[in-house]
């Protein structure tokens, strides 16, 4: 069903690519992104192929591809804002929202991604004088939230607690910088 240089796209994953080999079911692509990686053919869908687009009678690809795509969750919670408030920059932290693909790192080359980021927004705000700025961290295991603590602990101007639960629930930390220390 593949051959070697068709175009595909993975149906779990927002990854395109050529097929640059064929072993059995085993098919290993080489994506947009320059990684060659291999996957079941059930995983994988053939881009501009006609007798593919007949087969899914009458619907287009692109309207298949569309479907394919997470939708973003809704926000519920509206707080009222005065003229005053200058919003709070946030950072999510979420290792989705730093990188396009990180398939293939490890946990500790995630969590130095994750922590120097937090560190140069951090750095950031401290040269800049932001008073206080909010890291969206998530719940998970704690393993980001901890490594978060001992990086501010290290700030002395710097002082930090749980962010708004009823915006952010137990996932995120608030940070107030001391102007004049």
């Amino acid at each position: 069903m593949f051959n070697k240089g068709d175009k595909v796209t993975v149906l779990d994953d927002a990854m395109d690519g050529v097929v640059t080999a064929v072993n059995g079911d085993q098919i290993t692509i080489l994506t947009t992104e320059g990684f060659e990686l291999s996957f079941t053919s059930k995983e994988l869908l053939k881009m501009n192929d006609d007798e593919l687009k007949s087969g899914f009678s009458g619907q287009k690809l692109s309207q298949i591809l569309k479907e394919k795509e997470i939708p973003k969750p809704r926000s519920f919670v509206k707080e009222k804002k005065s003229k005053k408030d200058i919003p709070v920059p946030e950072f999510d932290l979420h290792i989705e929202k730093l990188v396009k693909n990180f398939r293939g790192m490890s946990n500790y080359d995630i969590l130095t991604l994750q922590t120097e980021t937090a560190q140069r927004h951090i750095e950031f705000a401290i040269r800049n004088r932001i008073p206080k700025i909010v890291f969206i961290h998530g719940v998970g295991e704690g393993v980001l939230k901890a490594e978060l603590d001992f990086l501010l602990g290290r700030y002395e101007q710097a002082s930090f607690r749980d962010a708004n639960y009823q915006k952010y629930g137990l996932g995120a930390t608030e940070v107030y910088f001391k102007q004049n220390v």
